[in-house]
């Protein structure tokens, strides 16, 4: 959880920071946001190669590389002296996100009951919750008075830090026996494809706002740096207690918790627009959208290992790969709205849109007759 809260962090940190990037790097806060864009896709790209590649290596000596590799990207990004290095930076870090979650993911799923894997997932889950609630919120602030680039810095330590604590404390444990081949045809299992659409889809949803969430509190509700910081850390306290929640939700019924999730996001973003004007109605909207789209990640990585039977490992990474594909396409789409005038405001609707389409498509996933069913296979 803490190595995944090192890496959450980095991910969403530069959201808080678009107007300085943009500042400093001579570019548009649009064109900034791609950095967020560029991570995500670094993740879409770099998660199922490398999970392929590492299938059969020891799950600690694989922890530790991928640590060091996301502390070098980040070394990068702290010393970008122009847009294309941080660019460079970000990808860099991003290569080792989605084998490391996975890897989170899978060591602490096997030593818990079936019946308490969403719970589980949950508590991993968590470490980004924590990364929002804590590490966003004082990334930015640091940001503030030390420079964009100081919390970079401060992370890629951060890592190599964790490195050692997880090369000290870390059982040594055997790669899966499962072979490449059931690991792919697990993936491409209908009802796995059907909860990756789903995630990419839903993730697009919340990434739409909260890519540009600092720039519209700023210009449209009216908040300095200091008001942005601690709506963020709202943001984070309601993605904490929403993941934790769901988690424990979804061992009871994963279907009815799925799809009132991805129905709640649809509500709250549609009124987000008209939330926005105003200090008193802004607040619990963001508070609302943090609870329900940390929600998503214990529900739909849930449903994954439930589908995916023994061979989880490979359908795991790719739908951390689908979170991010999400992220990518909602931050793409966000800046070309962000681009047309007044576009700002607007971008909570087509977020609305969204989340309707991936509560449609969650359907085909769990189905009403399914909803009883929460025990995921060994």
């Amino acid at each position: 959880m803490v190595s995944v809260f090192v890496v959450g962090t980095s991910e969403y940190l530069i959201a808080g920071l678009l107007p300085q990037v943009a500042a400093d790097l001579h570019v548009s806060v649009a064109t900034a946001g791609q950095a967020v864009t560029a991570y995500a896709l670094g993740v879409v790209v770099g998660g199922p190669v490398v999970t392929v590649a590492t299938v059969r290596v020891p799950r600690k000596g694989l922890a530790l590389a991928l640590l060091v590799v996301f502390a070098a990207g980040n070394v990068l990004c702290a010393v970008a002296g122009s847009y294309e290095v941080l660019i460079v930076g970000r990808v860099v870090a991003s290569l080792s996100h989605a084998a490391f979650l996975t890897l989170a993911l899978m060591v602490t799923t096997r030593v818990v009951e079936a019946r308490r894997v969403g719970t589980a997932i949950a508590a991993v889950g968590a470490g980004f919750s924590v990364a929002t609630l804590l590490g966003v919120p004082l990334g930015v602030l640091l940001g503030e008075d030390a420079g964009w680039r100081t919390p970079f810095a401060v992370l890629a330590g951060l890592a190599l830090a964790v490195t050692g604590v997880l090369a000290a404390v870390l059982p040594r444990q055997e790669a899966p026996v499962t072979s490449v081949r059931d690991e792919v045809a697990a993936v491409l299992g209908r009802r796995v494809l059907v909860v990756i659409a789903t995630t990419a889809v839903g993730l697009a949803a919340t990434s739409t706002v909260f890519t540009y969430l600092a720039p519209a509190l700023t210009e449209i509700t009216g908040f300095g740096a200091t008001a942005v910081s601690t709506l963020l850390l709202v943001y984070g306290v309601g993605s904490l207690a929403g993941g934790l929640v769901a988690g424990r939700l979804a061992d009871r019924s994963l279907g009815a918790t799925v799809r009132g999730t991805f129905a709640g996001l649809a509500v709250v973003l549609a009124i987000f627009p008209f939330a926005l004007p105003w200090g008193w109605s802004a607040v619990p909207a963001v508070l609302v959208l943090g609870v329900l789209t940390s929600a998503t990640t214990p529900v739909l990585q849930s449903l994954v290992l439930r589908h995916a039977g023994r061979a989880p490992t490979l359908a795991v990474s790719v739908n951390v790969c689908a979170f991010n594909i999400g992220i990518a396409a909602g931050s793409a789409l966000g800046g070309g709205l962000v681009a047309v005038d007044g576009g700002l405001r607007w971008l909570g609707l087509v977020g609305a849109a969204l989340s309707l389409g991936a509560l449609v498509i969650s359907y085909a996933a769990v189905p009403r007759s399914r909803d009883s069913l929460t025990s995921v296979p060994a």
